[in-house]
């Protein structure tokens, strides 16, 4: 159900129940002020239809890749690509996993604490970590790289999870990746299935963004005045247009 007034306090900034998620960060970067409305005054965007297909295709893939990850083997896509990769049962897995939970760290210059779910996590022969996230879609073409202007968040998907990873011990390869599914809308007949093409897409991750970006943001939620809105922000144009027709 939308919105329609304020959330509770304690799901705001500096309440007991508000934590910097990796989407917070990929708001505030999109448009400080609907990252400031949404965490200071706890008044959210309108909120889009639930993709529940990715999250079923999300759960598919977890369980597909947890069964390789009890038997300590590779699974098919990894063998398919030559990549010296198997999922790792780390003890932590599920936990980090988990929304709402997810990987966590206490940021000690601003004092956030930052957080993200991962998908699945794997390690390489040397012992490096890999972070592994899924996605989902449908197109005529299957996705087979990422050079869309809007895929910039994916990539800094890929870059918290390597960041918040580190911060808790681990020692994280720099290369992440995306098993990306792509259904198919061409298919002949549908008989009560839709059929998906799977590929592994890799990425160089560089976090060297995010520290300075926490300290913005830090900054951001302690201002007494709300921020200028992001270049582009449908949310904060439609409210400005909205205003000059009710004025």
């Amino acid at each position: 159900m939308p919105q329609t007034t304020p959330r509770s306090a304690s799901w705001n900034y500096g309440g007991d129940r508000w934590k910097l998620s990796r989407s917070k960060i990929e708001n505030f970067l999109e448009c400080p002020r609907c990252f400031y409305l949404n965490n200071v005054l706890g008044i959210k965007r309108p909120s889009c239809p639930p993709f529940n297909l990715n999250k079923a295709v999300d759960m598919l893939l977890k369980q597909e890749f947890d069964v390789h990850r009890a038997k300590g083997e590779q699974h098919p896509l990894q063998k398919k690509y030559g990549l010296d990769a198997r999922p790792v049962p780390h003890e932590m897995i599920d936990e980090w996993r988990e929304n709402f939970k997810g990987v966590q760290y206490t940021h000690p210059k601003t004092g956030l604490l930052v957080s993200g779910a991962i998908d699945d996590l794997w390690q390489d022969g040397t012992g490096n970590y890999i972070v592994v996230d899924y996605k989902a879609t449908a197109k005529s073409e299957p996705v087979t790289v990422l050079n869309d202007d809007w895929h910039i968040g994916y990539k800094r998907q890929i870059e918290v999870y390597q960041w918040l990873l580190r911060r808790n011990g681990l020692k994280v390869s720099n290369t992440g990746y995306f098993v990306y599914c792509t259904g198919r809308p061409d298919e002949k007949a549908f008989d009560g299935k839709l059929v998906f093409d799977v590929h592994l897409i890799s990425y160089e991750g560089n976090d060297d963004w995010i520290e300075p970006t926490l300290l913005k943001i830090k900054r951001t939620l302690n201002a007494k005045k709300m921020p200028k809105a992001g270049e582009g922000c449908e949310y904060c144009g439609y409210r400005e247009m909205a205003k000059g027709v009710e004025g």
